[in-house]
């Protein structure tokens, strides 16, 4: 072994690796729109990543309505002296409020959005927006006969810049044709701090209906799959017997027909990373292959939004945390021009029907 070279044992020392940084040009001035929105429902904390979106995007925060005090509390606390409706109604039936956004308990999200889009509003959610196929049914039925938009913002794509500067790589063909998607996406449990819905899957849909809807999303866009299906799925409790109902491990398989994917997703995030969850993504093409790591790197590089990409030329990292955010604005856009630029309806939807599918399905292991 001694004697063979580097070359004849494929140890061949590593190229040059460029360092760049991304940037897709600062937005000057005001939003190009403006609408009235309104929030129904606090009960995760992503109603701050859908809040912000849309007021970045020019939106203007007309109302929100929650049962939670403790989240009003702190809702008002950050935006202000927003009005607070004394029900869901009022806001429902303002003719003024043109889009619906919320972050309530996942089993209320969907049926909430069939009632905003029959009160003529558009509405946006946090994932997952349903919990189960009867949902979904509903929420397409109502699409086709209001003609309304029903947003689902999966934040692990829309809302993660370096997400962001992979869909353009992607679409530039930097890396070739896509042939896999492949997701991991540990998340951090903080037990002492969940709301007892948290726990039951009936509530929250399971561990492949929730957190997995954001992977199957990606997975459906950068491989460009217009129709796809479920290989195969399966979920457990590893470690959380005292939480009989939970589910603290899942993964799938996908298979469409722009590729292939798999997601794991868990609850094993370890307090010695010190953020949330180590999320990475990978894309293989047929020239090249990318890798995102969205919230840390723990070989020392300081933040998240890393990326690195490689073809047949060289090898690329790239710094995407001076890019600007695009969903907010395209979204608010859509609203108005009654388009569908941020987010395309049937994809969405479809991720949310895969997840759907894995999560009754899955193999209880």
């Amino acid at each position: 072994m001694a004697g063979l070279s580097e070359a004849a044992l494929a140890f061949q020392p590593a190229g040059q690796v460029t360092h760049e940084v991304a940037s897709n040009g600062r937005q000057e001035g005001a939003p190009k729109h403006t609408i009235r929105f309104a929030v129904i429902g606090l009960d995760h904390v992503h109603i701050y990543r859908i809040t912000d979106a849309i007021r970045r995007g020019g939106g203007e925060l007309a109302a929100v309505h929650s049962a939670n005090r403790e989240a009003l509390a702190g809702f008002q606390k950050r935006y202000g002296a927003v009005k607070v409706a004394a029900s869901e109604d009022e806001i429902l039936n303002d003719p003024s409020i043109q889009l619906v956004t919320s972050a309530a308990i996942p089993d209320l999200r969907g049926p909430l959005g069939v009632r905003a889009m029959r009160h003529g509003k558009d509405y946006l959610s946090d994932k997952p927006a349903v919990t189960t196929l009867e949902q979904l049914a509903e929420v397409r039925r109502t699409i086709r006969e209001t003609g309304h938009i029903f947003g689902i913002l999966y934040s692990e794509r829309l809302e993660v810049k370096a997400s962001v500067q992979a869909s353009a790589l992607v679409k530039g063909g930097a890396i070739g044709r896509v042939v896999q998607t492949i997701n991991i996406a540990p998340h951090q449990l903080n037990e002492d701090i969940r709301p007892e819905w948290f726990w039951d899957p009936a509530r929250y849909g399971g561990i492949l209906c929730d957190i997995g809807s954001h992977q199957a999303d990606e997975f459906l866009y950068y491989t460009g799959s217009k129709t796809a299906e479920v290989t195969a799925s399966q979920i457990a409790n590893v470690n959380h017997g005292h939480r009989p109902k939970f589910q603290d491990f899942g993964d799938m398989l996908l298979h469409g027909n722009g590729g292939f994917g798999y997601v794991r997703v868990d609850w094993f995030t370890p307090d010695g990373l010190g953020t949330w969850g180590d999320g990475r993504l990978f894309i293989l093409g047929t020239e090249g292959y990318i890798e995102v790591r969205k919230y840390a790197d723990i070989a020392g590089r300081p933040g998240g939004n890393h990326l690195f990409v490689v073809d047949r030329k060289r090898a690329r990292y790239i710094d995407c945390n001076n890019l600007e955010l695009p969903f907010g604005p395209q979204f608010v856009a859509d609203v108005v021009n009654r388009t569908h630029v941020a987010q395309d309806q049937e994809q969405a939807l479809l991720a949310a029907e895969l997840a759907l599918q894995a999560q009754k399905n899955a193999r209880l292991l």
